[in-house]
């Protein structure tokens, strides 16, 4: 059967299938079937307030698209039975059984260019809000889990080195700061996404007086674009997406790493729920992290969007080839991507278990209270870096005797430095070193409790705290 297009006039053969199959989107870019109903309802009350429509004939074709739009919510494969190139091919045919020749009508003065631009800006931003929910929802699960564990002392590191003692709560805090920044950054990207091409044709701008502002205001957007040849061109909104989507999946690799360490025997810090976990077809013992171990995967797979879709738009003269066809797959999947990794990354964290006795176990071991010592040594006036460098020297004769700094005898201390009293052994007390970071921004209980709280009513209000002026 021959195929529908929206052009042919000018063209005498027939269409090569191969061809028609290597051109086609509609596989793919039926993603946009809301998008573009949405699109063409508004478009609509435009052609009317324009003149080309009555109001009639507007009532008619808003009907006929919103039972297109019924249909395939009820039957959502029967896009694909259609013999269209794309949606926007299709959602005309789909109307063209409704209301006849009106659905022609309804592309006066619009172009493909324009629509596609137009409805990747609507899915886009709809996609952007259940991402922005489910970013909201990870930092409550993790507030919840800090606030579940006041107390449980961890290991902090550098260079993957036993360092310093901090709270596991406060480490927590660490990724509820990252994902803060992501969610800033999702709306500014969100920001450039409402700016609406419709109306800018194929690339010259309409004849018509369809009122570009008020049709931006019916569809939600904050102004119609400005030069009609960007509008038409422009995916830099995309990029800005997907530039988001690679840092918060560089995050929530970052913390799937860390998760997978933690969880493993060598560390025992904490435990993954058996529903979030899989086993070895070969070996019955095995508890395998493949939930956490995707999300780090995938990380590359978004990353590889990005680029992809940097380097379509880097040779493209103006304004619009069909090379921009290739932003959708990578558009759609990324969105998936991230959807389904944020949800999964509070999946774990709503049900993983903490071993606080094998942290405190651990930040006992590797002498991670050697700074404390150090301060100790402050306290009695000595300069920080000779006190630096005696308490390295220490640290060697406690390692050399197989004993920890609090082992360590006083006698022993003192033939290093006559500074040493009975007053070093509450300094080495690690809840005690804890408790001694209360500044903004540090591990001690009183500074983790104020950080939840602000994490808190970030959440509620939206307010990233890197964008204040002042302090709270």
């Amino acid at each position: 059967m021959p195929r529908k297009k929206l052009w042919g006039g000018r063209f005498g053969a027939d269409e090569d299938p191969f061809f028609a199959e290597f051109n086609d989107s509609l596989s793919f870019d039926r993603e946009l079937l809301d998008a573009d109903i949405e699109a063409s309802m508004a478009y609509a009350r435009a052609l009317e307030r324009a003149g080309v429509f009555s109001r009639k004939e507007r009532m008619e074709v808003e009907k006929g698209l919103r039972t297109v739009l019924e249909e395939n919510r009820s039957d959502p494969e029967q896009i694909l039975r259609s013999n269209a190139e794309d949606v926007h091919t299709y959602v005309e045919e789909a109307l063209g059984k409704k209301v006849g020749a009106l659905a022609l009508k309804l592309h006066t003065g619009r172009s493909r260019n324009d629509q596609v631009a137009t409805d990747l800006r609507l899915y886009l931003r709809r996609k952007a809000e259940l991402i922005g929910d489910a970013l909201e929802q990870l930092l409550e699960a993790l507030a919840d889990f800090a606030e579940r564990c006041p107390s449980v002392i961890i290991p902090g590191y550098t260079h993957l080195q036993r360092a310093q003692p901090v709270l596991f709560s406060h480490y927590l805090l660490a990724y509820g700061e990252m994902l803060l920044r992501d969610r800033q950054r999702l709306r500014e990207a969100v920001a450039r996404i409402g700016i609406m091409p419709l109306g800018s044709g194929a690339l010259s701008g309409t004849v018509y007086a369809v009122d570009r502002t008020a049709l931006a205001r019916d569809l939600g957007f904050s102004t119609p674009t400005e030069n009609s040849m960007d509008g038409v061109s422009d995916r830099d909104f995309v990029l800005d997406f997907l530039y988001f989507a690679s840092v918060l999946m560089m995050h929530l690799s970052r913390f799937s790493e860390d998760l997978i360490l933690y969880n493993s025997s060598e560390f025992s810090f904490l435990q993954l729920d058996d529903s979030i976990a899989s086993g070895s077809s070969l070996m019955p013992q095995k508890k395998n992290p493949d939930a956490l171990e995707l999300v780090r995967g995938k990380t590359g797979r978004v990353y590889g969007h990005l680029f992809a879709l940097l380097t379509v738009m880097k040779g493209l003269p103006m304004t619009y080839n069909k090379d921009l066809q290739e932003d959708k797959e990578a558009l759609f999947d990324a969105v998936r991507t991230v959807e389904n990794c944020v949800r999964m990354i509070r999946k774990v964290v709503e049900n993983m278990r903490v071993n606080p006795e094998r942290m405190m176990d651990a930040a006992k071991k590797g002498y991670l209270n050697a700074t404390e010592l150090a301060d100790y040594l402050v306290s009695k006036q000595m300069p920080f870096r000779e006190a630096h460098t005696l308490v390295g020297k220490i640290v060697v004769r406690a390692a050399e005797l197989g004993i920890t700094l609090e082992e360590m005898p006083l006698r022993e201390y003192q033939s290093f430095s006559p500074l040493f009293d009975e007053g070093l052994y509450e300094f080495l007390d690690l809840s005690r070193a804890i408790s001694r970071r209360s500044e903004r921004g540090g591990t001690a209980q009183t500074a983790v409790r104020r950080s939840i709280r602000l994490l808190r009513k970030q959440i509620r209000t939206g307010v990233a705290r890197h964008s204040r002026g002042r302090a709270d």
